[in-house]
This record gives C-alpha cells, sequence and structure tokens, in this order.
C-alpha cells in the first residue's frame, strides 16, 4: 500500500449522476428514468440508477486510479468465499473522454447499514449477539480463504505477516511525523505511535502462521440488514494477512452493541497479544486514512488514541 495523499478527481453529485446514466445506457440498453446518490467518501461515490422497467444497477465511480481494478478484484474474490450475500459486479469501464472517471457496476443490495438499524441496535442483549454471531462466522468463513504468501490480493508476495507489515507500519509513522510538522497531526497522536513503535517487537511477538483473506473495512457501516437477511459490501486494501487485521473495525462505531470482536475471539480463538495487535492495527489505519484522505475524524481518532496509551500502560 502507498502511504502517501491520493490524489482524486474532482466530482460533484450532479455531474456524477449524469455520468451514472450514460454508463447505465451503455451497459444495459435501457433508459435511466432515476438516478439516485447513495453516498460516498473520499475515493468514491456511488448512485443507484433505475429503468423504466424495473431494472436497477449500483454505479460506483472511483476517483483515484487504479482503485477501480483492486475492488472489482476484491468483491469477486471475497463473494466466492463468504456465505452472506455481497454485491455481484455486472460491468466495470475505463474512464475515457465521455466519463474521465474509472467505474463499475453491481447489483442492488437490500437493506441499511446496521449502524442505521435502530431496531437491531436497540434491541435485547439475546438478538444482538445472535446479529453478532451471524456476522463473525461469515468473517470466519471468508478468513478460510488462505494463500501461502502474505500481502495485496493482486500480488500476495511475502513470506511473513511482518514482511508485509512492519514496513507498511513504519511508512505510516515516518509520515505521521511528516505531518505533525504541518501541523495536520497534532503532538498527542504522533507521540502515541512513537510510544507504541518502540513496543512494536513486543506487540508482534507472536508469529502468524496462515495468510487469510481479510475484507478490509468490515465495520457496521459496511454490513446491511433487510429484516433477517445480512450482507456486507464496501471491503477495502483486502489482502492475505494476520486474521486479527480484520477485527480491529468491529470495535469502531456501535460495534461493541452486537458483541462482534468478543465473540470472534471466542469462537475461533485469539492471540496473547490480542488487545495490544487491535490497538495497534486500529490507530495506524486510522492515521493510514487521514494520510491518503487528509481527513481527520476526531470522534473516531480520539478513542484510538486513548485506547493505544491504555494498551501501553500494561507493556
Amino acid at each position: 500500500m502507498i502511504v502517501d495523499r491520493i490524489m482524486t478527481v474532482a466530482l460533484d453529485k450532479k455531474t456524477a449522476a449524469n455520468y451514472a446514466a450514460k454508463a447505465f445506457e451503455e451497459y444495459s440498453n435501457k433508459k435511466a428514468v432515476k438516478v439516485k446518490c447513495l453516498g460516498g467518501g473520499s475515493f468514491g461515490i456511488a448512485f443507484k440508477v433505475n429503468a423504466r422497467d424495473g431494472e436497477s444497477v449500483v454505479i460506483k465511480f472511483m476517483r483515484a486510479d487504479k482503485m477501480m481494478e483492486k475492488e472489482v478484484f476484491d468483491l469477486d474474490l471475497l463473494g466466492k468465499n463468504c456465505p452472506l450475500d455481497m454485491p455481484k459486479v455486472l460491468f466495470s469501464r475505463k474512464k475515457d473522454d465521455e466519463i474521465p472517471v474509472d467505474c463499475y457496476g453491481m447489483t442492488v443490495m437490500q437493506g441499511k447499514p446496521l449502524l442505521t438499524c435502530w431496531g437491531a441496535l436497540l434491541s435485547g442483549k439475546k438478538k444482538r449477539k445472535k446479529i453478532g454471531e451471524r456476522i463473525v462466522d461469515a468473517l470466519h468463513q471468508i478468513h478460510g480463504c488462505k494463500n501461502s504468501k502474505f500481502g495485496d490480493t493482486l500480488n500476495p508476495d511475502c513470506d511473513t505477516w511482518l514482511d508485509c507489515y512492519k514496513p507498511f507500519a513504519k511508512q505510516v509513522l515516518d509520515k505521521a511525523v511528516e505531518f505533525e510538522k504541518k501541523g495536520e497531526l497534532s503532538k498527542e497522536i504522533v507521540a502515541t505511535m512513537i510510544r507504541a513503535w518502540e513496543k512494536f517487537d513486543i506487540i508482534f511477538d507472536e508469529n502468524v502462521e496462515e495468510a487469510c483473506l481479510i475484507h478490509g473495512d468490515l465495520n457496521i457501516m459496511n454490513i446491511l440488514k433487510s429484516g433477517h437477511k445480512i450482507s456486507f459490501i464496501d471491503p477495502l486494501n483486502s489482502m492475505y494477512a494476520d486474521r486479527e487485521y480484520d477485527l480491529f473495525q468491529f470495535d469502531n462505531l456501535y460495534g461493541k452493541r452486537f458483541f462482534l470482536s468478543d465473540t470472534y475471539r471466542k469462537k475461533y480463538g485469539e492471540t496473547k497479544r490480542c488487545d495490544d495487535k487491535l490497538a495497534f492495527y486500529g490507530l495506524w489505519n486510522e492515521v493510514f486514512c487521514v494520510i491518503k484522505s487528509g481527513t481527520l475524524i476526531p470522534f473516531i481518532m480520539e478513542p484510538l488514541v486513548k485506547n493505544m496509551n491504555n494498551r501501553l500502560e500494561n507493556l
């Protein structure tokens, strides 16, 4: 993974909606009669496009080079290994003069993000645990897809997890120090990272035996619920990795309401340093996201810094 600011294509919603209609019409040979923005982030924006006969497709624009190929590949790979529904890619389209942004079309997934499913969030403990168990069982099945090498799904080339992760983590730290000097990261965040880096060999003193396929971004924004049906969407930086690298996202937002991390670890085991590793993974991932996008979200970052500091007190 490149640890640097990603340059993105400027794309406003109105223009993107027009591009979505055009891409749909090229794919389906039908007139687009309704285009609805489903939302987006720093690097992508998605639209649902409908034809008069009811056919609908989600079209996602990737605002940075080479991201489309990676996401299309990962959706296919994860879909083949996940027992729950995931979006199926219908087509992909490289940018050209008519639509100057890479995009791809996929099946429409029913439901709302678990983060906004108030009936589930406010339900009794037993129901929330049951939902959580279905999620972790599906994720564990994804983790059952293994590779002889660690690294990016497109080109896993590392013999060990630390051969893959430690150089990346060092690059994130070095870039964070640069960002602090420019005033884009606080001294507290970087000081915590430096302290954690000094304990890296303790935190990661256990060998990771298996290179497992991971989703990379399975928080409750990327888990959809519709009635009894649960689906996964939006993988990010999927890899063959330490399977515990997939677990730190479970504690973000309101993930703890569904006992996701605890259930996974109780059912499928954990390393002795799991809590320390998850604190490290979580903080480093969020700083990496700030580096890439230039956007810092305090209500996400602050708990991660606090958690890392708490774990360091016990090392």
